[in-house]
Protein backbone atom coordinates (compact mmCIF):
# COMPACT_ATOMS: atom_id res chain seq x y z
CA UNK A 1 0.00 0.00 0.00
CA UNK A 2 1.32 3.30 -1.00
CA UNK A 3 0.82 6.31 1.27
CA UNK A 4 0.91 9.71 -0.10
CA UNK A 5 2.88 12.16 1.90
CA UNK A 6 1.45 15.59 2.33
CA UNK A 7 3.91 18.22 1.30
CA UNK A 8 3.49 21.48 3.19
CA UNK A 9 4.91 24.48 1.57
CA UNK A 10 6.41 26.95 4.03
CA UNK A 11 6.49 29.86 1.64
CA UNK A 12 3.40 31.43 3.17
CA UNK A 13 4.98 31.37 6.71
CA UNK A 14 8.31 32.83 5.77
CA UNK A 15 8.14 35.96 8.07
CA UNK A 16 5.91 34.55 10.82
CA UNK A 17 8.81 33.49 13.04
CA UNK A 18 10.41 36.91 12.81
CA UNK A 19 7.15 38.68 13.67
CA UNK A 20 6.46 36.35 16.62
CA UNK A 21 9.99 36.89 17.89
CA UNK A 22 9.62 40.67 17.59
CA UNK A 23 6.37 40.58 19.57
CA UNK A 24 7.51 38.19 22.33
CA UNK A 25 11.08 39.45 22.91
CA UNK A 26 10.24 42.87 24.46
CA UNK A 27 7.71 41.29 26.81
CA UNK A 28 10.18 38.60 27.84
CA UNK A 29 13.04 41.05 28.37
CA UNK A 30 10.78 43.37 30.41
CA UNK A 31 9.86 40.48 32.69
CA UNK A 32 13.49 39.41 33.11
CA UNK A 33 14.65 42.98 33.76
CA UNK A 34 11.83 43.47 36.29
CA UNK A 35 12.87 40.32 38.17
CA UNK A 36 16.48 41.53 38.26
CA UNK A 37 15.44 45.01 39.43
CA UNK A 38 13.14 43.77 42.21
CA UNK A 39 15.72 41.19 43.27
CA UNK A 40 18.24 44.00 43.60
CA UNK A 41 15.75 46.05 45.65
CA UNK A 42 15.18 43.14 48.05
CA UNK A 43 18.93 42.56 48.31
CA UNK A 44 19.40 46.24 49.21
CA UNK A 45 16.66 46.02 51.86
CA UNK A 46 18.41 42.97 53.32
CA UNK A 47 21.71 44.88 53.49
CA UNK A 48 19.95 47.80 55.21
CA UNK A 49 18.33 45.48 57.77
CA UNK A 50 21.64 43.70 58.44
CA UNK A 51 23.45 47.03 58.90
CA UNK A 52 20.71 48.30 61.24
CA UNK A 53 20.85 45.11 63.29
CA UNK A 54 24.63 45.16 63.60
CA UNK A 55 24.64 48.88 64.46
CA UNK A 56 21.91 48.35 67.07
CA UNK A 57 23.98 45.57 68.65
CA UNK A 58 26.83 48.07 69.03
CA UNK A 59 24.39 50.59 70.53
CA UNK A 60 23.08 48.22 73.15
CA UNK A 61 26.43 48.13 74.98
CA UNK A 62 26.90 50.32 78.02
CA UNK A 63 29.43 52.87 76.76
CA UNK A 64 28.33 53.14 73.13
CA UNK A 65 27.36 56.49 71.71
CA UNK A 66 25.01 57.36 68.88
CA UNK A 67 28.08 58.22 66.80
CA UNK A 68 29.40 54.68 67.30
CA UNK A 69 26.12 53.30 66.00
CA UNK A 70 26.15 55.52 62.92
CA UNK A 71 29.81 54.69 62.27
CA UNK A 72 29.11 50.92 62.43
CA UNK A 73 26.17 51.23 60.04
CA UNK A 74 28.25 53.25 57.57
CA UNK A 75 31.09 50.73 57.85
CA UNK A 76 28.77 47.91 56.77
CA UNK A 77 26.95 49.88 54.09
CA UNK A 78 29.98 51.35 52.34
CA UNK A 79 30.77 48.00 50.74
CA UNK A 80 27.32 47.79 49.12
CA UNK A 81 25.97 51.30 48.46
CA UNK A 82 27.04 54.94 48.45
CA UNK A 83 26.70 56.04 52.08
CA UNK A 84 26.38 59.69 51.04
CA UNK A 85 22.77 59.00 50.05
CA UNK A 86 21.87 57.06 53.20
CA UNK A 87 19.97 58.46 56.19
CA UNK A 88 20.80 56.81 59.52
CA UNK A 89 18.62 57.73 62.51
CA UNK A 90 18.83 56.50 66.10
CA UNK A 91 15.48 57.14 67.77
CA UNK A 92 13.91 56.60 71.17
CA UNK A 93 11.56 53.60 70.87
CA UNK A 94 9.99 53.76 74.34
CA UNK A 95 6.60 53.92 72.66
CA UNK A 96 6.87 50.14 72.07
CA UNK A 97 6.85 49.48 75.83
CA UNK A 98 3.16 50.38 76.02
CA UNK A 99 0.89 47.32 76.12
CA UNK A 100 -1.13 46.74 72.98
CA UNK A 101 1.07 48.97 70.81
CA UNK A 102 0.63 48.32 67.09
CA UNK A 103 4.04 48.76 65.37
CA UNK A 104 2.32 49.49 62.06
CA UNK A 105 0.75 52.64 63.53
CA UNK A 106 4.06 54.19 64.62
CA UNK A 107 5.48 57.09 62.62
CA UNK A 108 9.20 56.39 62.94
CA UNK A 109 10.16 59.83 61.63
CA UNK A 110 8.23 61.47 64.48
CA UNK A 111 10.04 59.52 67.22
CA UNK A 112 12.48 61.66 69.22
CA UNK A 113 16.21 61.28 68.63
CA UNK A 114 18.20 59.66 71.42
CA UNK A 115 21.75 60.04 72.65
CA UNK A 116 22.72 56.54 73.74
CA UNK A 117 25.23 57.84 76.30
CA UNK A 118 22.29 59.37 78.16
CA UNK A 119 19.92 56.42 77.69
CA UNK A 120 18.51 54.60 80.70
CA UNK A 121 19.24 50.91 81.21
CA UNK A 122 16.69 48.71 79.39
CA UNK A 123 15.47 51.66 77.31
CA UNK A 124 14.34 50.74 73.80
CA UNK A 125 15.90 52.44 70.80
CA UNK A 126 15.52 51.94 67.07
CA UNK A 127 18.10 52.28 64.33
CA UNK A 128 16.44 53.31 61.06
CA UNK A 129 18.43 53.32 57.83
CA UNK A 130 16.83 54.57 54.63
CA UNK A 131 17.99 55.26 51.11
CA UNK A 132 16.03 56.58 48.12
CA UNK A 133 15.48 53.85 45.57
CA UNK A 134 16.46 56.28 42.81
CA UNK A 135 20.00 56.25 44.22
CA UNK A 136 20.48 52.47 44.34
CA UNK A 137 18.26 51.13 41.56
CA UNK A 138 19.90 49.53 38.56
CA UNK A 139 17.80 51.50 36.07
CA UNK A 140 18.15 54.70 38.08
CA UNK A 141 15.31 57.20 38.44
CA UNK A 142 13.10 55.67 35.75
CA UNK A 143 11.33 53.18 38.01
CA UNK A 144 9.67 53.64 41.38
CA UNK A 145 10.57 57.28 41.90
CA UNK A 146 9.88 58.58 45.39
CA UNK A 147 10.27 55.17 47.01
CA UNK A 148 12.56 54.79 50.03
CA UNK A 149 14.08 51.45 50.99
CA UNK A 150 14.21 51.10 54.78
CA UNK A 151 15.98 48.79 57.22
CA UNK A 152 15.51 49.01 60.97
CA UNK A 153 16.24 47.23 64.21
CA UNK A 154 14.85 47.75 67.72
CA UNK A 155 16.95 46.83 70.78
CA UNK A 156 17.29 47.66 74.45
CA UNK A 157 20.20 49.67 75.79
CA UNK A 158 22.05 47.80 78.53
Amino acid sequence: MLYRRSVCRSDHRRGATTVEFAVVLPVFLTMVWGMIEFGHAFMTMHVLNAAANSAARVGMTEYASTGDVVQRAEQILESAIDVGNVTIDVKDASVFDQPGMDPASVNYDALPDINLLDAEPRQLFVVCISVPYDEVGIMGPKWLTGLNLVGQSVMRHE
